[in-house]
């Protein structure tokens, strides 16, 4: 036994050693804060639908009051966490970090009804375009494209103010949820849909429009990342235009590929070049291969239109 608690610390030793001291490495974000955070921003931005109970009765505001005020309180301590990660902030003060971080929360707080606002187009474009939805209630409680949706679009608020790591642990954890993973810092316009949205990925520079509808599986990535932290700050993810939809398993790939409006990308395409508007574009005619316990094969091309054109 001992020879293994000599082993531990050995190993620990090792660790620490390899680890910047204590007195260079500022403190972190809390990871369940910002998760409990998200919780009580969901039941502010859709105040009633997840108390069970309607509170729009004359203590509403007061409810709602309090707890934009507890959201406030942990954010200005978060986010002055996160701020000793940016250069700017890493020799300050901690008076001069303390009042950024104010200012930062009270900016975010004053976003707050304009996410509402993109919420709901976004909430609309589902309703209207699935026929399984059964109501308003049912897709902000259940669909996870809509909870992605939401917590992007709180995330790309503070982006936009510039607080490091937040941010992207607010973006990861809908990852983790949902299957979803928008990175915080893509331009999303209103009435966007993402159905079923299982395996979508859309990319930090990525912009996209408005009434776009986007499938499970679709990716809207770089060419490539080789270049590593010398491309940060390049775009290197596509611009989706308005009305455009996009099949599942379909792939659209770098900084100088724009999607016309009103265009229509098939399932499993690949495209890296730009579509000019209202054009349809698919993968060539696939050809389906049926085997019998003779080993006589059978082959069915399938239809082009009804190959792309599909809803599940």
């Amino acid at each position: 036994m001992q020879r293994i608690i000599t082993e531990i610390e050995r190993v620990a030793e090792m660790i620490l050693g390899n680890t910047e001291s204590k007195d260079d490495m500022p403190k972190q974000p809390v990871k369940s804060v910002i998760v409990s955070t998200i919780e009580r921003l969901q039941h502010i931005l859709f105040p009633g639908v997840f108390e069970g109970g309607n509170i729009r009765g004359a203590s509403s505001k007061n409810r709602l009051s309090v707890m934009l005020e507890e959201v406030s309180n942990d954010l200005v301590t978060q986010i002055a966490l996160a701020l000793r990660y940016d250069l700017k902030y890493k020799n300050s003060g901690q008076e001069a970090v303390d009042n950024a971080a104010l200012d930062i929360t009270r900016n975010f707080i004053s976003k707050i009804p304009v996410v509402k606002e993109h919420l709901e187009t976004d909430i609309e474009a589902v309703y209207n375009g699935d026929p399984a939805a059964y109501c308003k209630a049912e897709i902000i409680i259940s669909y996870p494209g809509i909870y992605a949706g939401m917590v992007y679009r709180l995330a790309h608020e503070l982006y936009l103010l510039s607080v490091p790591l937040i941010p992207r642990i607010m973006s990861e954890h809908a990852h983790s949820v949902t299957g979803i993973d928008i990175h915080p810092g893509a331009a999303i316009g209103k009435y966007f849909f993402m159905d079923h949205g299982t395996g979508i990925v859309i990319g930090e520079t990525t912009v996209i429009g408005d009434h776009v509808k986007i499938y499970q599986g679709v990716t809207l990535g770089a060419l490539s990342t080789s270049g590593g932290q010398n491309i940060k700050g390049i775009k290197r993810h596509p611009t989706i235009n308005d009305n455009v939809t996009v099949y599942s398993g379909a792939s659209i790939l770098g900084g100088n590929t724009i999607i016309g409006e009103g265009v229509v990308v098939g399932g499993n395409a690949f495209v890296v070049k730009s579509v000019p508007e209202n054009t349809r574009v698919s993968v060539k005619n696939p050809e389906l291969q049926y085997k019998n316990n003779q080993n006589v094969s059978a082959y069915v091309e399938l239809d082009q239109m009804e190959f792309w054109v599909y809803d599940i």
